[in-house]
C-alpha cells in the first residue's frame, strides 16, 4: 500500500515523500480501515523531527486520526462488518491508504459529516473532551480559560465549556483574526486575550469580577505559568497538554499551589492503554458527539476546517502547520 514515510526515519519537512510499505492486517479486536482523509497534529511534526516517543508497539507510519470505510476485522469483532463508514483514532499509521485500529476505537460517521469533517474530530475532541471534561472536571457556571485558541484542540475545548454550561470562556491567541474567529463561533469563546499584547492574568480577573478561572487548558508552559497560576481561582484546575515554549519554569514560588487549593494535572492521550481510550470515547459518544456538525451544520459544537490537502502536497500541509498559522485543522484526503 501506499503511505507517506520520512526519509531516514526522522527529519526536516523535506524527508516526507510517498513511499510503498506492506498492507497491514487486523489482529484479533482489530479493525483494518481503508482511510479516506487525516488530520494533521502538532505531534506529527515532533514525530517527524525525532522528537517524540512512539508508545511501544506504535507503527512509525505518521498519523492518529482518520475516517474511511472498514475493510476487515479481526477475530472476536463483532459490531463492525466490511464496508461500514467510520472515523477513528489510533496510536499512528494514519498518512496511509490502510490503517489498523482498536475496534473500540472507531466511531460510526453520521450522513451528515464529510469524510475529512468526520477525520478531523477523533484526535482534537477526544483531547479536549478529556483535558475539560474528565481532568478537570468542568461544570456549569465555571469560568474557564483556553489557551492556543484557535488550535483544533482549542476550538473544540471552548465549544466544549460551552456545552457544558461554562459562565464565560477566555481563549487566547496571538492575532486579531484568530480572535475574532473565535468570536464569530455560534459557541465560541465569550471573551478573547491577545497573549502578545495584552495581559492574560489581568484581563480573565476583570471579566471574572476579581474571581479568576476555575479551569485552565494549556498548552504552551513556561511562558505562561506565572500567569496561569495568578489567573486560577480558588479550587482551580489546570490541565497541561503540551510545552510549547519550553517546560522549565524557574523561580517558582509554591505557596499559591497551597493556598488557593490548586490543582494540577498534566495530560496525553496517546500513550493511554487501549481501555483507557476505550471508555474516554464511549463517553465522550454519549455526551459529546452527538452535538458535532461541521462548520455549515447546526450542532451545538462544530468542527472548524482550516485547509484540506492532497495528501501529495503533505509537505506543504507540514508547512502550514509550522508555520502556525492555521484557525481550526489542517486535513488531507487520500487521492
Amino acid at each position: 500500500m501506499r503511505a507517506i514515510l520520512v526519509k531516514d526515519g526522522k527529519g526536516p519537512v523535506e524527508n516526507l515523500y510517498l513511499g510503498e510499505v506492506d498492507k497491514p492486517s487486523p489482529g484479533p479486536g482489530k479493525v483494518l480501515v481503508e482511510v479516506k482523509a487525516f488530520g494533521l497534529n502538532r505531534m506529527d511534526i515532533l514525530q517527524r523531527e525525532g522528537r517524540y516517543p512512539l508508545p511501544p508497539g506504535a507503527p512509525e507510519i505518521l498519523g492518529v486520526e482518520f475516517s474511511g470505510h472498514v475493510a476487515q476485522v479481526g477475530e472476536g469483532v463483532t459490531e463492525w462488518k466490511e464496508g461500514d463508514e467510520v472515523l477513528g483514532l489510533a496510536s499512528g499509521g494514519a498518512y496511509a491508504e490502510y490503517i489498523v485500529a482498536p475496534h473500540r476505537n472507531l466511531i460510526r460517521k453520521p450522513a451528515y459529516l464529510s469524510w475529512v469533517e468526520a477525520a478531523s474530530i477523533p484526535e482534537v475532541f477526544l483531547t479536549a473532551f478529556q483535558a475539560l471534561v474528565v481532568l478537570a472536571e468542568v461544570r456549569e457556571g465555571d469560568n474557564v480559560l483556553v489557551h492556543a485558541g484557535a488550535s483544533g484542540v482549542g476550538i473544540a475545548a471552548i465549544q466544549l465549556a460551552r456545552l457544558y454550561g461554562a459562565n464565560t470562556v477566555t481563549a487566547t491567541a496571538s492575532t486579531k483574526e484568530k480572535l475574532d474567529m473565535l468570536l464569530s463561533m455560534p459557541s465560541g469563546a465569550t471573551h478573547v486575550v491577545n497573549y502578545k499584547t495584552q495581559d492574560f492574568a489581568e484581563e480573565v480577573k476583570k471579566i471574572t469580577n476579581g474571581k479568576g478561572v476555575d479551569v485552565i487548558i494549556d498548552f504552551v508552559g513556561q511562558s505562561h505559568w506565572h500567569k496561569n497560576i495568578d489567573s486560577l481561582a480558588y479550587d482551580g484546575r489546570m490541565t497541561l497538554l503540551a510545552v510549547l515554549s519550553g517546560g522549565e519554569v524557574s523561580n517558582f514560588n509554591l505557596m499559591p499551589i497551597l493556598y488557593k487549593r490548586l490543582r494540577i494535572q498534566g495530560s496525553t492521550l496517546r500513550a493511554r492503554s487501549e481501555d483507557y481510550q476505550a471508555e474516554l470515547i464511549a463517553r465522550f459518544k454519549c455526551e459529546a458527539f452527538g452535538h458535532i456538525t461541521g462548520s455549515s451544520g447546526n450542532g451545538r459544537i462544530r468542527t472548524y476546517i482550516h485547509k484540506v490537502y492532497p495528501w501529495t502536497e503533505i509537505q506543504d500541509a507540514h508547512r502550514e502547520m509550522e508555520a502556525n498559522k492555521n484557525s481550526g485543522k489542517i486535513m488531507a484526503e487520500i487521492v
